[in-house]
């Protein structure tokens, strides 16, 4: 008599049951937060009790300097859902976001910022469409990109050197907040580079995704700067795309045809009609515009470069301090507690 297995599926737990025990983890991270921590500590769980009791907070402090810590902290103490995962210092949003899933133990992954400007809610509608079974994750687009003419320009452009340039295109206007499944998030941390943008890994990770309409608010100014969007274009491009250097070898061989035509047209023009070639603009803009080229060239190849030093180095890109994360077992049904306020003082369990 041959045994039959059940396999458990966690996209089709909609409803938990005995016979059916889902845990699902919510990932975010932590920097300047603590005016949004406690509000998005409601409102997650609030959102994650309606899909199940086993519940899992990862707040991973990247290295904030305000109250966020503290306040993180004290939401560990008081409920042992939180997991606080403390970095040595800050190290970028996309490496402290891979830290948290790396972290993150549930059948079900939930990722999303604590700023609230992407709707804890979400959960909700993501775990709905999951729970159809025809997909791995389910991740939002923002309907209308957020931000004045700047930054809806600097965005688009960004998306178009990199369908142009990149290898792999990724998805116009897409959110951080997604959920995952753990197969996938398990195959998404095994990715060992050094510099990267994680809007890339998840595209490249493959696995079944969709994209569901969202509404992004806007409630602060981008963290973003200009120099910042200049830096992630420039690494993701020379951290993902060949067609960058394909472009230089096809530019060096038009220009050397170009230069050979050249040289052919002025002697030909000399031997047949006397006429040399002088004047001191022409010689000043072939060294300047051929200097030019080269620094460009020399300087794209530079940074390629100083990436396969970082990737070569083996260094970890993250660094963590301490995990906080509670021995016993949550108790089963509501269990949210209140938020101390950013004036009040307590003690944060750095040293314990």
């Amino acid at each position: 008599m041959g045994l039959t297995t059940t396999v458990r599926d966690p996209r089709r737990c909609a409803i938990p049951d005995e016979g059916c025990h889902l845990r699902l983890s919510v990932v975010t991270t932590l920097y300047r937060s603590a005016s949004t921590i406690g509000e998005f500590y409601r409102r997650v769980l609030a959102a994650a009790e309606l899909i199940t009791r086993d519940i899992e907070l990862v707040l991973v402090n990247d290295g904030s300097p305000d109250d966020s810590l503290d306040l993180a902290l004290a939401l560990q103490r008081a409920d042992p859902r939180v997991v606080v995962v403390d970095l040595a210092r800050n190290f970028g949003h996309h490496k402290a976001l891979m830290t948290g899933l790396v972290h993150a133990t549930g059948d079900l992954v939930f990722l999303i910022d604590s700023d609230l400007e992407e709707e804890p809610e979400l959960l909700s509608r993501f775990h709905e469409r999951l729970s159809r079974g025809d997909c791995d994750v389910v991740y939002g687009v923002q309907e209308k990109r957020r931000g004045g003419w700047f930054e809806r320009l600097t965005g688009a452009l960004f998306f178009s050197l990199v369908d142009a340039l990149s290898d792999h295109s990724i998805p116009r206007n897409t959110i951080i907040a997604r959920l995952m499944t753990r197969d996938y998030v398990r195959s998404l941390v095994r990715h060992r580079d050094r510099e990267f943008l994680i809007g890339h890994l998840f595209q490249a990770t493959g696995f079944r995704q969709v994209a569901l309409p969202v509404r992004k608010l806007s409630h602060s100014p981008s963290t973003y700067s200009l120099g910042m969007r200049v830096e992630m274009a420039v690494k993701y491009l020379t951290t993902t795309s060949t067609k960058l250097l394909y472009f230089i070898l096809y530019a060096g061989i038009a220009i050397f045809a170009l230069s050979l035509l050249a040289i052919m047209f002025y002697i030909s023009r000399y031997l047949h009609s006397g006429i040399g070639v002088d004047g001191f603009t022409s010689l000043i803009v072939s060294i300047w515009f051929f200097g030019g080229l080269t620094t460009l060239i020399l300087g794209v190849l530079g940074i390629y470069v100083a990436n396969i030093i970082s990737e070569t180095k083996r260094r970890p890109y993250i660094v963590v301090r301490q995990v906080h994360r509670a021995q016993a077992e949550p108790v089963s049904g509501s269990n949210v507690v209140r938020v101390p306020g950013s004036d009040q003082r307590f003690d944060t369990g750095a040293h314990r």
